[in-house]
């Protein structure tokens, strides 16, 4: 159930498309862009239980059914080669050892197209120096970066964080991607995801209001097509990460402050003040373009209200159901454009986007 199928890749897409143009086919839309993944070596990011039995250590997932029961991975080719390639090779060496192995829980795996690559032991067990030690010679045989997590207890060996270099419209954008934080799982489709976002707003002018914007990912991409950019989040990891990724790429017009969509529309509504707004001169933006990119539940009332007020709208959707919802409730605007974004090869989770205009 894990392995992949290259062969049938496009026919597994072309259902998908199928399902999301059924989905959309009482609305006026034009062509739908369809930006296609790999075949195989996607994933950016996999997590594994490990599987303990008197003799071996396996990494295992479960099957969906009641019965949860363990499937051993021998291997993982949904992940990048950096992940897939490191799997065994590092369990072989863990399992050899029992103070790597004892209670050893479950392995993350972080990587960059690069193949920089940050691996989480997790334990339940306390982290003593003596694994502590191991784990550094551990880390340093493979050249890799390592955190060993327990209950209450975080051990960083090196850094948190890994470095993502992802090339947009031609210009390279530098991303830190922090342990346990949400970062997008599949490059290649990020990559395109944010040529199709930079494409279509080139000609919005003004500024930019970006809600939900995580480590800023869409932000510094999009920053080049605007004269001000005001970016809110509400994750203390992401707002953090963010703000690094905007020095680190020396862009000046971004803004950043760490609320939630509510908060800002309360704010730019005159209905509420903020003390984290203090430094910001929400009278100064012109906004012509709304971004967002929301969790699976899509957009709230109050946000709706606010999308309404803007002259364009980009919306990034993991879930075209919610999309569609919101969709009804935003008055007067015409989708100009329409994409599926295949995030996840091999499942039935389809990620689109449209942007509309009144």
């Amino acid at each position: 159930m894990f392995d992949v199928y290259p062969e049938k890749y496009p026919e597994l897409l072309a259902t998908k498309v199928t399902k999301l143009q059924d989905l959309f086919n009482n609305w006026p839309t034009p062509k739908m862009d369809v930006l296609e993944s790999p075949p195989k070596h996607f994933r950016m990011r996999a997590e594994f239980r490990i599987w303990h039995t008197k003799e071996k250590i396996n990494y295992v997932m479960f099957s969906k059914d009641d019965k949860r029961e363990p499937i051993v991975l021998n291997d993982f080719p949904r992940a990048h080669e950096a992940i897939s390639d490191l799997m065994q090779p590092l369990l072989s060496i863990i399992e050899k050892d029992e103070v790597l192995k004892t209670r050893l829980f479950q392995i993350d795996f972080l990587c960059s197209l690069s193949g920089d690559t940050l691996v989480t032991l997790i334990y339940h067990k306390k982290l003593t120096d003596e694994w502590l030690e191991k784990a550094k010679n551990l880390e340093k045989s493979f050249s890799i970066k390592l955190i060993g997590r327990a209950r209450k207890q975080k051990e960083t060996l090196s850094e948190d964080y890994i470095l993502e270099k992802l090339t947009v419209n031609g210009r390279q954008i530098t991303y830190q991607q922090v342990e346990n934080s949400f970062t997008q799982p599949n490059a290649v489709i990020c990559e395109k995801m944010l040529d199709w976002a930079v494409s279509n707003t080139r000609d919005c002018g003004g500024d930019l209001l970006e809600l939900y914007c995580g480590n800023g990912n869409f932000t510094l991409a999009l920053a080049q097509n605007f004269n001000h950019v005001l970016a809110t989040e509400v994750s203390k990891t992401s707002v953090r990460s963010a703000l690094f990724n905007i020095a680190l790429n020396n862009i000046k017009n971004i803004d950043l402050i760490r609320m939630s969509s509510e908060e800002i529309t309360q704010a730019l509504n005159k209905e509420r003040e903020f003390r984290r707004l203090a430094n910001i001169q929400l009278e100064k933006y012109q906004f012509s373009t709304l971004f967002v990119d929301p969790p699976r539940a899509g957009l709230d009332e109050q946000t709706v209200k606010l999308a309404n007020q803007f002259e364009n709208i980009i919306y990034i959707s993991c879930n075209p159901h919610s999309l569609m919802e919101n969709l009804k409730q935003l008055q007067g605007y015409k989708i100009e454009k329409l994409a599926l974004f295949d995030q996840f090869p091999y499942t039935d989770h389809v990620e689109c986007g449209v942007v509309l205009k009144k």
